[in-house]
């Protein structure tokens, strides 16, 4: 779990377009910039917070659909076990509730994952105000007209395929307004690899109710 929620922390999908940071050239010189916001993220004390708090948000509702999974398969056992000598009546009644247990996991799967995401998000808001806002002083302090983002997203083609040297490369420079020292972290990667948020795993439904003869 930790695996899949640090490469969450590596690409955050939601960070679709470059951020921009503007000034005006000198001496009609254009000065771009890049950098890789999704590294940046990944490097600061706030993501590792908020990958410990996504891993009890994500424990809490994994324990709640287990309970709830075990219920289920508990009375389908049960129902298996005594279903032959209950009466139509009773026998209706059971593989109702047995229904309504499968239409209650499906459910709370769902919302699991909706709850995660929404949590996902309200943490990041903030880490990506910001980076945001290291990028914007260090493009108006350092005279670059823009500063691309290197990653454009998952699933998509990065800003930036070829860079001929490492002397418009913001990421040290952003590193260093953010409190973190560029020179005691991992060499910040060509382009972030493509990964999938993390989730709430979906546990097996119980086997289907069976129907009334």
């Amino acid at each position: 779990m930790k695996q899949k929620l640090m490469a969450f922390l590596v690409v955050m999908t939601i960070i679709t377009t470059p951020l921009l940071a503007q000034t005006t050239p000198a001496g009609g010189l254009t000065k771009i910039g890049y950098t890789n916001v999704d590294y940046i993220i990944a490097k600061l004390p706030e993501s590792k917070v908020m990958q410990n708090q996504l891993e009890v948000t994500k424990a809490q509702l994994d324990k709640a659909l287990g309970e709830t999974y075990k219920e289920a398969q508990d009375k389908y056992e049960a129902y298996q076990k005594n279903g032959a000598n209950m009466t139509d009546v009773i026998r209706a009644d059971k593989e109702k509730e047995l229904a309504n247990l499968q239409t209650r996991i499906q459910e709370m799967q769902t919302n699991a994952q909706t709850s995660l995401q929404t949590k996902q998000q309200q943490l990041l808001e903030p880490i990506l105000t910001k980076v945001n806002n290291a990028i914007q002083e260090v493009g108006k302090e350092n005279g670059f007209l823009y500063i691309l983002n290197m990653d454009a997203g998952a699933n998509s083609t990065p800003i930036i395929l070829f860079a001929a040297s490492e002397e418009n490369n913001a990421t040290p420079l952003i590193l260093k307004k953010l409190g973190v020292d560029p020179d005691k972290v991992d060499a910040a990667p060509a382009a972030a690899t493509p990964a999938k948020p993390a989730t709430t795993a979906p546990a097996t439904t119980p086997a289907a109710t069976p129907k009334k003869k």
